[in-house]
């Protein structure tokens, strides 16, 4: 895409004013709901469920708070980044927001653990598996989420693949948490959030690709 091509883009963009919310919704609602589903069936399917006391560990609700909260803000973010001229500044800093609040209670929970535990409260007995099976269940949802996105008009392809990858990581996350036996909420905050980064990681190297007009 040459200079001229860019500016011409934009400036269309400019123009035409934000595409309706509803608009928006609709594309990405599905891929949401069937990216869910998709890392709910891998992960029940290859690796079996939860048994029925680990729902009565704090920690599983943890998870999926975390995820759906995370969910909720990168999917803001993503939809805002799906129209042009869309405000940007709130739906960044709730996705920081998300993360940094869990990474503070992660630390803090850590700082309580004595000593001697706290190698075993970072690394569980999953810290090698967690972060990949995390990315690996997120690719369905990235997929659908990024055809959903090149169906609307991305002004910012890079931030919006971001955006759409750290999505799609939720998701991900919390289908891999219907079965993760992890109890710690330091781990929690480690390795899920790096499981979901590289799904971020992933969506912002795809954006430029899947998402040029």
């Amino acid at each position: 895409m040459n200079m001229q091509t860019e500016q011409l883009l934009d400036m269309l963009a400019r123009q035409s004013g934000p595409a309706p919310r509803a608009v928006v919704a609709r594309r990405l609602w599905p891929a949401v709901i069937v990216g869910l589903l998709c890392s709910s069936v891998l992960t029940l399917g290859l690796m079996g469920p939860l048994p029925v006391a680990g729902w009565a560990d704090s920690a599983t609700w943890f998870k999926l708070g975390y995820a759906l909260l995370l969910a909720v803000a990168a999917g803001v973010l993503t939809a805002r980044l799906a129209r042009p001229m869309a405000h940007l500044t709130l739906p960044r800093w709730l996705v920081v927001g998300v993360i940094a609040l869990v990474l503070w209670i992660g630390a803090v929970t850590l700082s309580l653990t004595p000593a001697e535990a706290r190698l075993d409260a970072i690394l569980g007995e999953t810290w090698r598996q967690c972060p990949w099976s995390v990315m690996a269940f997120s690719l369905p949802a990235l997929a659908g989420i990024l055809l959903a996105v090149r169906g609307l008009a991305p002004t910012q392809p890079k931030q919006a693949g971001w955006a759409s990858g750290w999505l799609a990581g939720a998701l991900g996350a919390m289908g891999y948490a219907l079965a993760c036996p992890e109890g710690s909420l330091t781990f929690v905050a480690v390795w899920y959030t790096v499981g979901m980064g590289l799904t971020a990681c992933i969506g912002r190297w795809l954006g430029p690709m899947v998402l040029r007009w």
